[in-house]
């Protein structure tokens, strides 16, 4: 395993996208989560800071930047630190604005 990365499944639920780990795995063994625009459907593939994972969580599609891969599941603030939210970013610039993703 690459020094700072950690199994997607394992890193969702830390983050706190997912109420349990097994729940994260059911999803990316189903090919949801996509790994820099890649659809990925194991869930020991490794993330590290600086990817982008793309996913469906209720009826939005999360665009999330990973920041840092997490040493426990945490409270919310403590979560939040893990991931950097894309899609707020877009949504804040309006419709038609061009953002830069990095």
């Amino acid at each position: 395993m690459v020094p700072g990365a950690i199994r997607m499944d394992k890193w969702l639920w830390q983050a706190r996208f997912f109420k349990s780990r097994s729940l994260s795995a059911s999803l990316v063994e189903k090919g949801a989560v996509r790994l820099n625009g890649q659809p990925v459907t194991r869930p020991a593939q490794c993330v590290k800071p600086g990817d982008v994972l793309t996913f469906a969580q209720g009826s939005r599609i999360r665009l999330i930047r990973v920041l840092a891969p997490g040493d426990r599941r945490g409270p919310a603030p403590e979560a939040q630190g893990l991931y950097a939210d894309l899609d707020a970013v877009e949504r804040d610039a309006g419709p038609g604005v061009a953002v830069p993703i990095e």
